[in-house]
């Protein structure tokens, strides 16, 4: 009985911890340490904030990019298709540990109306579970994932990691399903993915980026992914907006900022920074498409 009231403290203490998305083939799913299996842990759902590339590039501050999934274990994307992770506070608080028994709809595995608000106008107190970032569903940013063709973590390279997928409103609920593009087939050794996110608002102005080993699936497509440009922000002037395959946003670090906004206002990934939400169609290599950049 002890241990279980002491268990429930330690979930109910992690529930103010910020959000990662938790599925197979996710780096770090156990932990930081490789000889641990953490069903607990809550390393991979950190933010990156004020940090040199070296740190923040997928994770390396905790030494996530050292901890890949078991060998033969992949994020599978199924091409045309969707797939579906589980966004949560804490491993335990999701279908990833305990079998389930401390999930539930919402990313705190507490319980939470359809329509929790908090929004009453300016100057309004941000929701209670201050890791959501938002006032309410709508306000809440939109995450995203990227891909690169590279299996080795340590090739990947902003202009290799190409954002195929955008979902608005996120994080919100637990569940959260991506649509996938039409993604040619990866090597052998798999693809690299990443999880992205920039909150708006409603605390510290950080970002996401968490590494995962990928596999695309009933791929028929060979047309290879364009290398990826700099996103730009175009709110209010979508002539401003980068068409074509972009990099993700890397923002508020000490080096290695890719976007500027000028008015204050956070970066997301959505159309104020030329993305559409689902699958991105446009990131692929075309004849004559230099603008978009050489195929890789």
């Amino acid at each position: 009985m002890l241990r279980a009231t002491l268990f429930t403290a330690t979930l109910t203490s992690l529930a103010s911890a910020h959000t990662a998305a938790w599925a197979k083939g996710m780096y770090c799913k156990g932990g930081a340490d490789p000889n641990t299996e953490n069903l607990n842990t809550n390393t991979a759902v950190n933010p990156l904030y004020n940090l040199t590339k070296e740190k923040w590039w997928f994770q390396h501050d905790r030494g996530c990019d050292l901890v890949p999934p078991p060998t033969g274990e992949f994020l599978e994307l199924p091409a045309n298709g969707n797939f579906t992770v589980e966004l949560a506070h804490n491993r335990a608080q999701t279908t990833l540990s305990y079998d389930g028994k401390f999930a539930s709809d919402w990313l705190d595995g507490k319980e939470h109306p359809d329509d929790w608000n908090s929004w009453e106008g300016p100057g309004s107190a941000c929701l209670d579970d201050g890791a959501l970032h938002a006032y309410n569903e709508t306000n809440a940013a939109g995450t995203a994932w990227a891909i690169s063709y590279e299996s080795d973590v340590t090739k990947v390279t902003m202009e290799n990691l190409v954002m195929f997928s955008t979902l608005q409103h996120t994080p919100w609920k637990r569940m959260a399903t991506y649509q996938v593009p039409d993604l040619p087939a990866c090597p052998e050794d798999g693809c690299t993915c990443a999880w992205l996110w920039v909150p708006d608002g409603c605390g510290q102005p950080n970002m996401y980026m968490q590494p995962y080993k990928c596999t695309v699936t009933n791929a028929q497509s060979t047309t290879p992914v364009a290398k990826a440009r700099a996103p730009v922000y175009c709110a209010g002037d979508a002539s401003k907006c980068v068409q074509g395959a972009k990099q993700m946003i890397a923002w508020n670090q000490l080096d290695g900022n890719n976007i500027e906004t000028g008015d204050g206002s956070s970066p997301g990934y959505h159309e104020k920074c030329g993305w559409a939400n689902g699958a991105q169609t446009d990131i692929f290599g075309r004849p004559g498409a230099g603008n978009l950049g050489s195929p890789l």
